[in-house]
């Protein structure tokens, strides 16, 4: 029976949602979408609750529209801006010497258990990126092989709690209830990687309006993932402020002229900033300087993120570069020439049914990763933001929440009512005790009466 899902893209500048069907071979079907700017958020994060609601409600109904269907759950993705990451460890004992998924979901919570996180903190993934059976190293899925030890390396990504809460307090302002929440940049890769870049090992970074997400795929896992505050709106602020002219005059100037080509010497004629009567020339080799050292500084922060993440050697496939900013005419070779002798592709979302004209744009590959996500785990073992394990072979639910404490067999604390309920119970089995007592005394005293 095919289900119903909601995704819904939270950018800096865009909101995107996208409905789509997705039947029991996990093949998806896209049948409504809907975008609109964004309000309320600065740097990818919640900044005004109220007008980031209006504008997901307003995003949510025109995918509702056009799709005829009514969501009440989605499936919603955060930035990187509050995101920290760390690397754990579990290791279990097999009692039966076979290893179930029982006892693959009980190593991954330990790793969780082991890690040090901050108490504010949240976690959003928890990705394994090395299982080990008994001493051998690099398993792709231990299931079902035999052994007496199992270990796990995992790559966790957390969020600030205050970050999270926030977020879900916009998109249930919506009228929507969030059902996973995903980290853009991972999102973006789910939508954009072929298996063969995943194994050899790439990185995805995701430029967008405000932000870039960068993250590091090594063996088919997420090794590293970081975080830029600057995207493709730096751009036209420097516009702005170099040519001195209004920001929406900026933004056109860089849609219509911006590229990082060999720049020519024509003039244009741009308002200026507080007096937009008056007007004054501009070459075009100002507005190609311009953009060109804001994009090459931004590209030269990320190169560095590459360098001190320690795993360059280990990206075989190169650079994967996808969002709205990657569509900047001439980037390509600005990246290679950056990165270094490092291959370096332009991405959009891969193709599937539905897919409007619109949303093969870069800018939509995180929410058309939000879509794949739902239909199916990106990597064969992962524990979300709601303590789940998921694994390649599961069924979907409509209820994805599990108690965390119960899979790791933690004692959980009864709540008030339970405790009350007890007490209560307690109390009748006392009084039932005492009127036993009771009618047991009345009839010796009236057998004793008898006798007598």
């Amino acid at each position: 029976m095919s289900r119903t899902v909601l995704a819904i893209d939270i950018g800096s500048t865009k909101i995107c949602a996208i409905i789509a069907q997705i039947s029991d071979d996990n093949s998806i079907a896209i049948t409504g979408a809907g975008t609109t700017k964004a309000q309320g958020l600065k740097k990818g994060s919640i900044t005004n609750i109220e007008l980031a609601a209006r504008s997901i409600k307003t995003a949510v109904e025109d995918a509702k529209r056009v799709s005829g269907c009514d969501v009440k759950t989605a499936i919603v993705s955060i930035s990187g801006a509050y995101t920290k990451s760390l690397n754990s460890n579990g290791i279990v004992n097999i009692q039966s010497k076979e290893i179930s998924f029982k006892e693959i979901e009980r190593v991954m919570h330990t790793s969780l258990y082991n890690a040090n996180i901050p108490n504010e903190y949240e976690v959003l993934h928890a990705l394994p990126f090395n299982f080990k059976v008994d001493d051998q190293d690099f398993i792709e899925d231990p299931l079902g092989m035999n052994a007496s030890r199992l270990e796990v390396e995992t790559h966790i990504i957390t969020t600030q709690k205050s970050n999270l809460n926030n977020l879900k307090k916009a998109v249930n302002g919506a009228g929507v209830e969030v059902e996973n929440v995903v980290l853009a940049g991972y999102a973006s890769s789910i939508a954009t990687l072929n298996s063969d870049e995943k194994e050899l090992g790439v990185a995805v970074i995701d430029m967008g309006g405000n932000t870039c997400n960068i993250t590091i795929h090594s063996g088919n896992a997420i090794r590293y993932n970081d975080f830029l505050g600057v995207g493709s709106n730096h751009v036209t602020s420097d516009l702005s402020m170099a040519l001195h002219t209004p920001l929406n005059v900026a933004d056109n100037v860089k849609l219509t002229y911006g590229s990082l080509l060999t720049p020519s010497n024509d003039l244009i004629e741009l308002p200026i900033i507080g007096d937009e009567t008056t007007t004054h020339e501009v070459s075009l080799e100002v507005v190609h300087n311009v953009i060109f050292a804001r994009v090459e500084e931004t590209l030269m922060i990320l190169a560095q993120f590459i360098e001190n993440s320690g795993l360059k050697e280990q990206i075989g496939a190169g650079i994967v570069l996808t969002g709205g900013f990657s569509k900047m005419e001439g980037i390509r070779d600005l990246a290679v020439a950056t990165f270094g002798s490092v291959p370096v592709r332009l991405a959009r979302p891969i193709e599937m049914d539905g897919l409007f004209d619109n949303l093969r744009d870069p800018e939509y590959s995180s929410v058309i990763g939000l879509v794949i996500y739902s239909s199916a785990p990106y990597t064969a073992y992962e524990i979300d933001v709601n303590k789940r394990v998921r694994h390649s072979n599961e069924t979907p639910t409509s209820d994805s929440s599990v108690d965390f404490k119960s899979a790791i067999d933690i004692p959980v604390a009864p709540s008030e009512e339970e405790l009350e309920t007890k007490m209560v119970n307690l109390e009748v089995s006392k009084r039932e005790k005492k009127s036993d007592e009771a009618s047991s005394f009345s009839k010796f005293w009236n057998w004793a009466t008898q006798l007598f």
